[in-house]
């Protein structure tokens, strides 16, 4: 039984004029706190990532980094064939910009959470894995590396003691080994039906998989995608159900003792 948990929600994911989704990250930002700001691969602009750190800087939501594949059209849904040095230096790359616009409003990098097909890609590729915790021991030893329990990048941050976040995902399914269902369209869910998902998952530690079958569940904070459709109420339903069963809700700094 959880009484304490983290909510990230993935954030700044549009480009100029392009949005996606029907919630703006301005609704969502007081009800989260742990934010994961595209950082231009996938989603977002210079413009457009400066506005999301304020924002989150304002409101004292941990700022993360949530850099994808370099796939502005497919929204870093499609895999990239590229060697892990050459991924992880897009990485890179893609941090470095969100860690300069955090310095400027006074905010720490609290995270890095790889987006989409790449998060995927990491999460079954040891060499990749390994080798950007090795980036994160250099350069942000004290960030969190957010990722599924279990996978390769959850392995390869416990090996390099990188601290490290495990997710539940509120708004994709699961299999029977505990890893979510990639989908490109999440539909729109019913909040409460993901709500009681979440909760339970908080009160009994088990998630129901796509076959039905029950699985124990480890985790330190949940996740919802600001594009799924009807992501405010998500969050509301998620925040009541969890606030009335006495789960507090904190950055993940406060849950691990960063």
């Amino acid at each position: 039984m959880k009484d304490i948990v983290d909510i990230n929600c993935d954030m700044g994911e549009a480009f100029g004029r392009w949005r996606i989704g029907d919630t703006q990250d301005s609704l969502l930002i007081s009800h989260i706190s742990s934010a994961n700001i595209a950082t231009g691969f996938h989603a977002g602009d210079p413009n457009l990532i400066d506005e999301t750190v304020a924002l989150a800087a304002a409101h004292g939501v941990g700022v993360g980094a949530h850099p994808g594949y370099n796939d502005l059209q497919g929204f870093g849904r499609r895999k990239i064939v590229g060697s892990s040095k050459e991924l992880v230096n897009d990485i890179i790359y893609q941090v470095g910009a969100l860690r300069e616009f955090a310095r400027r409003y006074s905010v720490p990098v609290q995270h890095v959470k790889p987006h989409g097909a790449l998060y995927m890609e990491m999460a079954v590729n040891p060499d990749f894995a390994q080798l950007f915790v090795q980036y994160m021991r250099i350069v942000s030893p004290n960030a969190f590396v957010f990722c599924m329990g279990g996978s390769a990048t959850h392995k390869a941050a416990l090996d390099a003691g990188q601290p490290v976040v495990r997710e539940f995902y509120a708004d994709r399914d699961y299999d029977d080994s505990g890893s979510i269902v990639f989908t490109r369209d999440a539909g729109r869910p019913d909040p409460m039906v993901l709500a009681q998902k979440v909760l339970r998952a908080c009160q009994e530690g088990k998630v129901r998989t796509v076959t039905g079958n029950d699985i124990d569940i480890e985790f330190e904070s949940i996740c919802f995608h600001s594009d799924t459709l009807g992501a405010l109420d998500i969050v509301l339903s998620m925040r009541e159900l969890l606030i009335g069963a006495g789960i507090r809700i904190v950055p993940v700094s406060q849950i691990l003792g960063q």
